[in-house]
């Protein structure tokens, strides 16, 4: 089953994708400017390889589901698809992966907005260690955690300034 979860994980990040790339298309074609693109490939490449490597580590090293740890992480894995999702419909066209700014568009502040700037690298951080944990590979929940907190760094950096928050 853990292995059904990882693969429909991997099918939701490609909806994602399909999603981001229709909304990147419609925000530079209304005059949208990119910004800090240097960290996406590692983002990028961070994501795919915790997907693999929660397999590789509960197959090849025989991790055991544990229900006392599995089953909360499965609930922390779930609210985090939840929280990306309402992030996604909350900023609707405006959602993407990549850093671009409309020109004289306001700040979103509904949905999850209302109470942080960047909810959506809450549901990563929260998911990104609990995928793992449901079949006790902390290995991956370890370097994914640290991984995503040198990507997350950059990425907060560029996406503070192009918002001016800073």
């Amino acid at each position: 089953m853990y292995y059904l979860l990882v693969l429909a994980v991997g099918i939701e990040r490609l909806a994602e994708l399909v999603v981001a790339k229709r909304n990147a298309r419609w925000a530079f074609a209304n005059g949208g400017t990119e910004f800090g693109h240097r960290h996406y490939p590692a983002m990028v490449s961070i994501h795919f390889a915790l997907l693999l490597s929660c397999v590789a580590e509960v197959w090849l090293l025989h991790r055991p589901f544990i229900p006392l740890l599995g089953w909360p992480m499965v609930a922390v894995a779930m609210l985090s698809q939840g929280l990306r999702w309402w992030c996604i419909g909350t900023l609707g066209r405006r959602w993407n992966t990549l850093v671009i700014v409309l020109p004289e568009r306001s700040l979103v502040h509904g949905g999850p907005y209302r109470w942080i700037h960047h909810p959506n690298y809450v549901a990563v951080v929260f998911e990104g260690f609990a995928l793992p944990l449901i079949h006790t590979a902390w290995l991956t929940a370890l370097w994914f955690s640290l991984a995503n907190a040198a990507v997350l760094r950059e990425r907060l950096r560029v996406e503070n300034v192009a918002l001016g928050y800073r």
